[in-house]
């Protein structure tokens, strides 16, 4: 049950996560999730932390594009203000649009790797396209109206890997 939901890693945010744990796995493209894996929903800009994390992927060889469900406007100000690319109206839990950005940047799946706060968009996205996903915890409490249908999916499907060990701590692997 819920087999296809399970992560390839888990981590408490993808603040904790240093870059050669992406470079371990042969990662040259990182597809982040932004509203509540980078930062939250409300932040127009992006915070002294995102800045530092993607200037620490670059440095290591590890490109960050900022992969979001949101409108062009919201994602391109923040991702335009961090200096990465991103890819807008997403369309997670469906995968077109990420084995588009793959395939156009010349990458297997192999090669990428995505990091996301939801297990119902993000894993699913991840796991339709073919590539590894490590699933985050919220970095804040509030959510956007519209996800909050997929928190109430989202809670009794990670209770469930949790109680049997599926949320594999990247530290682990």
């Amino acid at each position: 049950m819920f087999k296809f939901f399970i992560p390839f890693a888990h981590a408490q945010s993808i603040y904790e996560i240093e870059p050669e744990f992406y470079k371990k796995f042969g990662i040259k493209v990182l597809f982040i999730d932004l509203d509540n894996t980078l930062d939250s929903y409300r932040s127009k800009l992006p915070s002294e932390r995102a800045k530092e994390l993607a200037a620490k992927l670059l440095a290591a060889g590890v490109k960050p594009v900022i992969i979001s469900n949101n409108r062009g406007t919201r994602v391109s100000t923040y991702a335009n203000a961090l200096g990465v690319e991103y890819v807008h109206g997403a369309g997670k839990p469906f995968a077109r649009k990420i084995k588009r950005e793959i395939a156009a940047r010349g990458l297997t799946p192999d090669e990428v790797m995505l990091v996301g706060d939801q297990i119902i968009t993000d894993v699913s996205a991840g796991k339709n396209a073919g590539i590894r996903v490590v699933l985050t915890e919220k970095l804040v409490k509030e959510d956007q109206f519209t996800t909050h249908f997929n928190r109430l999916l989202d809670r009794p499907i990670r209770k469930y890997h949790r109680k049997r060990g599926n949320l594999r701590n990247w530290r682990t692997l």
